[in-house]
């Protein structure tokens, strides 16, 4: 299978690129698996942002960091948000900005 490469949405790879060291070679690392065809080691499916569309799930010391993207069109993977989880539950503004990005995707 080839590789994908990813297209990053909005200003998802500056986010990305904020998250601490350790979160960001974890985030990297999940998302080289979904280039390759492969599933991420934790995600959860996001059906009320897109079809298709799914969360990497990343941990360190400083907290729980984000990553939606979506694998199912056959160009590219695409990171539609990348951000620090504060709260239990995904906040509106991020689902909102995610819907937004994958809007924008599906009318290419």
């Amino acid at each position: 299978m080839p590789v994908k490469p990813i297209e990053f949405l909005g200003d998802s790879l500056h986010s990305l690129r904020e998250f601490p060291d350790d979160a960001k070679r974890d985030a990297g690392y999940q998302l080289d698996r979904v280039q390759h065809g492969l599933q991420p080691d934790d995600f959860k499916p996001m059906p009320t942002i897109g079809k298709g569309v799914e969360e990497i799930r990343v941990r360190d010391d400083s907290g729980a960091y984000r990553v939606i993207y979506t694998a199912r069109l056959a160009d590219a993977v695409y990171v539609l948000h990348a951000f620090q989880k504060k709260t239990q539950a995904t906040s509106k503004r991020d689902i909102e900005l995610a819907k937004q990005r994958f809007a924008l995707l599906s009318r290419k």
